[in-house]
């Protein structure tokens, strides 16, 4: 039966199986299994109005300091526990509301403990939900425990040694989605720079269409069938760059260290400016 899991969220959430829009979400609010989880640093804009039924995550159980390095994945243990407390179970379809990179970093550890086929952003999040008409409340719904089984991906966060060792194979793009004036002071050599906002427009902001985040990446020195690898300063930007990436198509890690941890490495170079 568990095979069957990625053939039957393909069906329930549509071709775009990691995104899913306001008017999809209301059709299929009621629907057995799907979890609505607003996850965001404070429940300031959970309280202040939120869509029935969904549950509030702070991004504080999602992340750890480890070693030193901010915004780590915290033991699988940790994750599962967190996961099924507010009733995210082994046949639960997520939608995923609330701050952008807190949303994307919820994606990417599901993804990281196998789960990323149940899974999907709403896209322009609770603000277009209640643009659109659809209702909002403030009452908390009770939840019930889940049962929820990991199945880590440990190869879709290379540490360190993984990077020094990939920085000129080929097919593989290290993938920088901190602003370009960041990047340009310093940035892990050979790699490309896609500011993450930039992939959204509009107001409430929406993911941009997909042929212009294809254009987008194009034009960043991306190919298709290149192999790409996120990273930012400590591993949330990269978390909305590594769901675009993952929207279009693309096989694709995030290097969650990211540059908090490169400029600690033994032998690691910085390179300056814009690429050739």
């Amino acid at each position: 039966m568990l095979t069957l899991l990625p053939l039957l969220a393909a069906t329930l959430l549509g071709a775009d199986t990691v995104l899913v829009s306001p008017a999809w979400l209301s059709a299929h609010l009621a629907d057995p299994g799907v979890v609505v989880v607003h996850v965001d640093r404070n429940r300031t804009a959970y309280d202040a109005g939120h869509i029935e039924g969904s549950r509030f995550l702070p991004l504080s159980t999602i992340i750890v300091e480890k070693d030193g390095l901010p915004n780590e994945l915290p033991p699988v243990a940790t994750l599962d526990s967190v996961l099924e407390s507010i009733g995210i179970g082994d046949d639960s379809r997520v939608i995923i509301t609330g701050d952008p990179l807190a949303a994307a970093r919820l994606f990417f550890t599901l993804d990281y403990l196998g789960h990323s086929y149940q899974a999907a952003l709403l896209d322009g999040g609770t603000e277009m939900w209640a643009e659109g008409g659809w209702p909002v409340n403030t009452a908390v719904s009770p939840t019930r425990r889940a049962s929820f089984t990991p199945a880590p991906q440990p190869e879709l966060v290379p540490d360190g040694a993984w990077m020094m060792a990939n920085l000129e194979t080929p097919g593989v793009v290290m993938l920088d989605a901190r602003p370009e004036s960041d990047f340009v002071a310093g940035h892990i050599p050979g790699s490309r720079n896609i500011f993450w906002k930039q992939t959204l427009g509009g107001s409430p902001p929406t993911l941009r269409p997909r042929a212009e985040l294809q254009a987008m990446f194009k034009q960043a020195g991306i190919r298709a069938g290149d192999r790409l690898v996120t990273y930012c300063r400590s591993g949330m930007q990269a978390s909305y760059l590594y769901f675009v990436a993952r929207y279009l198509g693309y096989e694709t890690k995030m290097y969650d260290g990211s540059m908090a941890e490169w400029t600690r490495l033994p032998g690691a170079s910085i390179e300056l400016g814009m690429p050739k």
